[in-house]
């Protein structure tokens, strides 16, 4: 039931993506209109975005499953510690994402000469679309953290009288939810384990949401291009974008402890959603025009408000969360490690901005 709404949730999305896109057709301004030169050539382009769209999607694939494959593996265990210094480094791939390729974008578009002097010029839109976007992300944090936390406590408590010992051990069984789950290594505190694993399915969700807004933008970006010399290079940079990119997904998907039907669902939305942009680009290359207000307007703010959501999701939910916990306070030389390996990976993702 859960992976069928999963399935709604994500369809209805790309549906809305789709139809914005399409409002996102309009006159372009005639100092804005794009340059014809060498590069340009709507033949030659076509090949090189169909080979982009099944590159993408390997790429992707093999980014997002990878650390769901990592239990058979002992040193990456979610329990050992090369396993923090892992999802450090992904974190570190999604933070930079956030920061140096989605929200300069966004500045860009919404700061573009195309674009009337008021308001946008007059405002700092990116901003302030990106600030709300994480507000709101910490509302839907919080909000379905306590709802999914009753509605799994409502299934756990059985149906008991009125009577006080019924009562007591209603509260008893809430408590105790968490103590058997996974692996039996000894008992854990007592609904620590269950409400982490709460905390980590909200993160996944939410985070393959900004994710995949995202992937949607940057594939329609290089499906409606016809430059052959800026696809070439786009093509190898969003490959090892996805792949990485993935990879803090899938460790995010691996902690959720969902189960594998799940699972695959999360990792297909993930794999697709940049090779449908792609497509979409392709069918709309004809009237899709990226220097029209219309277009800078409607993928500038879609680019702020998925900034803030990973700006957000790396910075409190994952970094925050991993290094204020008993694990890595516990150890001075795991933290020095996490730390070079978020820096690490914040560095390689910074680095690709300059290619995508």
């Amino acid at each position: 039931m859960a992976t069928s709404s999963l399935v709604k949730l994500f369809s209805i999305f790309l549906i809305i993506i789709s139809i914005f896109t399409q409002q996102a057709v309009s006159v372009v301004p005639e100092e804005c209109q794009t340059e014809n030169n060498g590069c340009t050539n709507k033949e030659k382009a076509l090949p090189l975005k169909v080979i982009a769209i099944f590159s993408i999607l390997f790429a992707s694939i093999i980014g997002v499953c990878s650390p769901l494959f990592t239990r058979s593996i002992p040193a990456l265990h979610p329990d050992r510690n090369l396993f923090v210094i892992v999802k450090c480094f992904a974190a570190g791939i999604i933070l930079a994402t956030g920061f140096m390729h989605v929200l300069p974008d966004s500045f860009d578009m919404l700061s573009s000469r195309c674009l009337k002097e008021n308001p946008w010029h007059n405002f700092p839109f990116t901003g302030f679309v990106a600030m709300l976007s994480a507000i709101v992300t910490l509302m839907v944090d919080s909000m379905a953290t306590s709802i999914y936390s009753k509605k799994c406590s409502a299934e756990v408590i059985p149906a008991a009288g009125g009577s006080p010992a019924g009562g007591r051990q209603q509260e008893m069984v809430v408590v105790n939810v968490g103590q058997f789950h996974g692996h039996h290594h000894g008992p854990k505190p007592a609904g620590n384990a269950d409400q982490q694993l709460l905390r980590n399915r909200v993160i996944a969700m939410v985070l393959e949401l900004g994710i995949v807004v995202h992937s949607v933008v940057i594939g329609l970006s290089l499906g409606a291009s016809n430059n052959t010399c800026t696809i070439r290079g786009l093509v190898a940079a969003l490959c090892f974008h996805q792949m990485f990119e993935g990879m803090g997904l899938g460790g995010c998907i691996l902690q959720a402890e969902y189960k594998a039907l799940k699972k695959f669902v999360m990792a297909f939305f993930f794999s697709v959603t940049t090779p449908f942009g792609i497509a979409l680009g392709i069918a709309l290359s004809k009237t899709y025009k990226e220097n029209s207000p219309t277009a800078l307007i409607t993928v500038g703010l879609l680019n702020a408000s998925s900034a803030g959501l990973l700006i957000y999701m790396a910075l409190v939910d994952l970094l925050s969360a991993d290094f204020m916990g008993p694990k890595l306070q516990a150890s001075i030389k795991l933290q020095i490690k996490s730390y070079a390996a978020v820096l690490l990976g914040s560095g390689f993702m910074s680095l690709m901005a300059k290619w995508a």
